[in-house]
């Protein structure tokens, strides 16, 4: 891509050039947010967002020749809107808002949306600071949103090339944070304990659900835990997909030692309420000083149930685990206990992805009018102040909305540009209410145009879930509250013969698939009347009923047009720009490869070097 970029003309290679020599740095800005982009530790990104949709990047490399940051809407380069800038040998400094065509030209923008603030370059590194409005107006422009897909990051100097097909370089980075270390208060007294597996044989099978039951700590009075974070035994780290802690009635028999969660022994399935959870992607998480999760009382749980899942898809043999959960617990209380409320589509046994399928949606109820029955009193407002979304690979968007009285309040959560490999809670802009009564639904959208068989709800990577998991506070006995449609209803709109739901899902597989069928299935199941399962942390279940509803989307902010800074040339480049295939963090096989942006920059050598001995003297 810096080949694009510095080949060619003169005027396209200065895109923008400030005569300055920038031997005093600013002050460094208060950004709340960082992360490495790669596994060397090369390349630091910190940011920050304000109210007025102004988002201030500084990206420090250590390198002393250009760098190149941007977005891209689905890992590939096509389609990419990216900021390239360095700072010459004399001292000035280029700098331009770009947009990648195709896999071979790279154009520079009309309007020049990126605003630098300073670069600086010292004997090892470059450090650029600039800003951006969330959404402009020029359509060349990612919109910088909850759901921003894949960074582009790439740098290097006079005489060398640099860029990572590492995990840390290829994945998504969650932008759109709402709290940082600084909004948070620690507490002057806390302790962690591990919720770990001790030593586990991983088996020899391309997934696998292990579960143990684990006692939480003893403690002779109340205590609150304040965060969590994964443990996650280094080798194993593309072996683990995710974690989830449960809560445990404490009236449950629970079985002891290890097994599989979903297997034999229905016993290891028991606890329903999340306590905590992490899914690959994801990092620690600090609950909001009003809340946190109450251990030590009468009503708290006393043993929780650990749920790791293993994908092994290369069947690795002798692998030893003893990943787990570490958790902060403190005496110095919050305000509120925590909860979480497991929402979506039901997993088994009627959940189902037709094949071949570019774009296919499912949708889960939640109806909350019995929560005070099944509650034993009267719930209170529920406070959602984070949430958690879940897919597996054919996942590419989850959303949930909320009903009151029938009509839509509001959407709740959404990714459009789901990422597997980025999941993590992540914080509400604001506290929403959920009262009572209210609805809420799950719609997740799927496509399978790689697979050519119909792709069922299950606990398999390559199976699929539709899930989202609201944190809230006050805490009540509500584990879960999820619907699945009619399969009959579906069975027979795609001219199936069906008498019961088993039939019914055995039917899926005699449908002649195609884009025809594969509306009628998903037009019929959203039509279907919904069978909504709550459950409480007692294990009590019960059914209820209703209807999907159409989910409107709000209109679009305004966006932001910076039409004072129009670009300078107003031309393009080309390169040969080229895509390989990187293993993503999940697993090293083709089973889940994903094509990801590499950047082909044999050229940029020779480019840098004329351009040195041309601006340099």
């Amino acid at each position: 891509m810096m080949a694009v970029l510095f080949s060619g003309i003169k005027g396209m290679l200065f895109f923008l050039f400030l005569s300055c020599f920038c031997s005093c740095q600013p002050a460094p800005p208060l950004l709340r947010f960082s992360i490495f982009l790669d596994p060397s530790n090369m390349v630091y990104l910190r940011w920050d967002h304000d109210e007025q949709e102004l988002m201030t990047f500084e990206l420090q490399v250590r390198t002393t020749g250009w760098v190149a940051f941007g977005f891209s809407p689905h890992g590939e380069l096509p389609g990419s809107d990216i900021v390239i800038g360095g700072v010459f040998p004399n001292g000035s400094i280029y700098f331009s808002d770009c947009h990648i065509v195709d896999e071979a030209t790279l154009e520079e923008d009309g309007s020049q949306d990126y605003q630098l603030l300073s670069m600086t370059e010292n004997e090892t590194s470059t450090t650029v600071l600039f800003k951006r409005h969330l959404r402009t107006c020029d359509p060349n422009d990612q919109d910088i949103t909850m759901d921003t897909a894949r960074l582009i990051t790439a740098f290097g100097t006079d005489d060398t090339v640099q860029f990572f097909e590492g995990q840390r370089f290829s994945k998504s980075v969650f932008l759109m944070r709402y709290r940082g270390p600084s909004d948070l208060t620690d507490p002057k007294i806390f302790f962690t304990y591990d919720l770990r597996l001790d030593n586990f044989a991983v088996p020899v099978e391309e997934t696998m659900y292990a579960c143990t039951f684990i006692p939480l700590p003893m403690v002779k009075q109340k205590h609150h835990i304040y965060k969590f974070e994964p443990v996650i035994t280094p080798h194993n780290i593309t072996l683990v997909h995710h974690i989830l802690v449960y809560a445990c009635g404490n009236a449950s028999v629970l079985p002891s030692g290890i097994d599989d969660c979903y297997g034999a022994n229905p016993d290891f399935a028991l606890c329903s309420q999340v306590l905590v959870g992490w899914a690959v992607g994801g990092e620690s998480y600090q609950f909001p000083d009003e809340a946190a999760v109450s251990i030590g009382t009468p009503w708290d749980p006393q043993y929780v149930r650990l749920e790791i899942h293993y994908s092994n898809f290369d069947l690795l043999p002798g692998l030893i685990d003893s990943s787990g959960v570490r958790i902060y617990y403190t005496p110095e209380l919050r305000q509120y206990d925590v909860g979480v409320l497991q929402t979506g589509v039901f997993i088994f046994p009627v959940h189902f992805i037709p094949p071949g399928a570019e774009s296919y949606r499912s949708y889960g109820l939640c109806n909350s009018s019995q929560f005070d029955e099944m509650n034993g009193m009267l719930v209170p407002d529920l406070h959602v102040f984070a949430y958690l979304l879940h897919t597996h690979l054919s996942g590419r968007g989850v959303k949930a909305a909320q009903y009151r009285n029938g009509e839509q309040l509001r959407i709740i959560c959404e990714d459009n540009k789901y990422d597997f490999r980025l999941q993590e809670i992540r914080d509400m802009k604001e506290i929403l209410i959920i009262k009572p009564g209210d609805e809420i639904l799950v719609e997740c959208n799927f496509q399978t145009l790689d697979r050519s068989g119909i792709t069922f709800g299950g606990p398999s990577t390559m199976d699929e879930m539709c899930l989202t998991f609201l944190f809230y506070y006050p805490r009540n006995n509500i584990s879960s509250c999820m619907g699945f449609p009619d399969i009959l209803y579906v069975a027979h709109a795609l001219k199936q013969e069906a008498s019961d739901a088993v039939e019914g899902m055995m039917a899926m597989e005699f449908v002649d698939w195609d884009n025809d069928t594969v509306k009628i299935a998903e037009k019929a199941a959203k039509e279907a009347d919904q069978v909504v399962m709550i459950k409480t942390i007692d294990e009590l279940q019960r059914n209820e009923s209703g209807l999907i509803r159409d989910i409107s989307m709000p209109e679009r902010a305004a966006c932001h047009n910076i039409s004072g800074h129009l670009s300078l040339s107003g031309r393009r480049a080309t390169a040969n720009l080229r895509l390989t295939a990187v293993c993503t963090s999940e697993s090293p096989t083709t089973k889940e490869t994903a094509i990801l942006p590499l950047l082909s920059l044999t050229q940029l050598v020779f480019s840098w070097l004329i351009l040195a001995s041309e601006y340099g003297k």
